[in-house]
C-alpha cells in the first residue's frame, strides 16, 4: 500500500478519461519528457493510483502545465507506470 499526501491542482472528468494536471513553477522547465524530476513522476504516479481507484474503470491521464511559458507536457502512460514501479519498491524498502 502507498499512502497519498498532497493536492491535486486540477482535475477533469471526460466522457472516455480522467485528466490530472499539476502545476510546476520550474524556470525554465524541461523541453522533454525525459528531463521531468523524478518526484514529479512519482507525485504524478501516486495521484493516478488514488484517482484511478475513484474513477475507475476510466483510464487516468498526467499532466504537468509549466506556469513559465506556459506550457502543458501530458506524461506518457509508460513512463508513469514505471514510476508506480518505483513507488512500490521504495515502499517495500521501508
Amino acid at each position: 500500500m502507498v499512502r497519498v499526501t498532497g493536492q491535486i491542482d486540477r482535475l477533469v472528468q471526460l466522457q472516455d478519461r480522467v485528466l490530472i494536471v499539476d502545476y510546476k513553477t520550474n524556470r525554465p522547465p524541461p523541453t522533454d519528457t525525459a528531463a521531468v524530476p523524478e518526484t514529479y513522476l512519482l507525485q504524478l504516479a501516486a495521484y493516478r493510483l488514488a484517482v484511478g481507484q475513484i474513477f475507475a474503470p476510466l483510464p487516468v491521464h498526467a499532466a504537468l502545465l509549466w506556469t513559465y511559458g506556459p506550457r502543458i507536457m501530458e506524461i506518457p502512460p509508460g513512463m508513469l507506470d514505471a514510476a508506480e514501479l518505483r513507488l512500490f519498491a521504495a515502499e517495500a524498502a521501508r
